[in-house]
């Protein structure tokens, strides 16, 4: 099955999103949650899972260690294709000490901005695109990846290992025109896309679907405000609102009918 990248502006509900549909999945196969965001410290809690012991980027030596791979590249030195793992990889191969899981849900985090001046995120982001390249996916898994604000993980190639894209997209003219950049950058990468509409309400919610159709990127779901949710959130509980399962549903509906329209395989 696919391996889903979920991106948007800052608070507009990415792992609010994940979450939820991390939790739908679990009672169809394993789902693993890829935190690809360098910043975002509480996707785990959202989750009800423990934080991982150490990251993808910790397993790999370090910033330092990718980052003197990725000057080797641009020497002309290294992979072309910074293979930063051995082999392929498959949900079972993963460091136990990168990885929490409860049930059939999972988690790894690519790697989190430490200390400061330690420099710029860039390892982080070929860290996701080698991990997400060479991550295989069996028929009863998904892989969802949380991404930081905005599109920076496009232009550093991290949808290149992954199968669809979902914009989050809420009430705002900012958010209209970054998921038209989105589902643009995803399109010229020859990937499926989609646009999930967010803290939506009877007024706003007709206006960003009227937007959106307007620029061919109509939604394919919508998540309103919830105050369940908010709660959750604010106390650091697992996300879950069984209000919310048919629109789930129906997204996840959308993923699998949107990839198989760009005739990619499903895994």
């Amino acid at each position: 099955m696919p391996k889903v990248i979920v991106c948007g502006r800052g608070g507009s509900g990415k792992s609010t999103l994940v979450s939820l549909l991390a939790g739908e999945l679990a009672d169809r196969g394993a789902v693993l949650v890829v935190d690809a965001d360098e910043s975002n410290l509480g996707l785990n809690a959202m989750l009800g899972l423990e934080a991982p012991r150490c990251s993808i980027m910790d397993h790999l030596g370090g910033k330092p260690a990718v980052g003197s791979k990725l000057m080797a590249r641009l020497r002309g030195e290294g992979d072309e294709d910074l293979s930063l793992f051995d082999g392929g990889l498959a949900f079972a191969d993963l460091p136990q000490e990168c990885s929490s899981g409860n049930g059939n849900v999972s988690m790894v985090r690519i790697g989190k901005i430490e200390h400061s001046m330690e420099g710029c995120a860039c390892p982080m982001g070929a860290v996701a695109r080698s991990f997400l390249k060479q991550l295989s996916v069996d028929k009863d898994q998904w892989v969802l990846v949380d991404t930081e604000a905005g599109i920076e993980h496009f232009g550093r190639g991290v949808l290149e290992g992954a199968e669809f894209i979902l914009a989050m997209v809420e009430p705002s003219q900012e958010a209209v025109v970054l998921a038209e950049k989105a589902c643009g950058l995803a399109k010229e990468a020859g990937k499926a896309c989609g646009t999930v509409l967010t803290k939506v309400d009877g007024d706003t919610k007709p206006l960003l679907e009227e937007k959106l159709s307007r620029i061919g990127i109509p939604p394919i779901g919508s998540i309103p405000y919830s105050a369940t949710l908010a709660r959750e959130n604010l106390e650091g509980e697992p996300l879950a609102d069984a209000s919310l399962r048919e629109e789930l549903r129906s997204i996840l509906t959308s993923v699998i009918s949107g990839m198989e329209s760009y005739n990619m395989p499903r895994h």
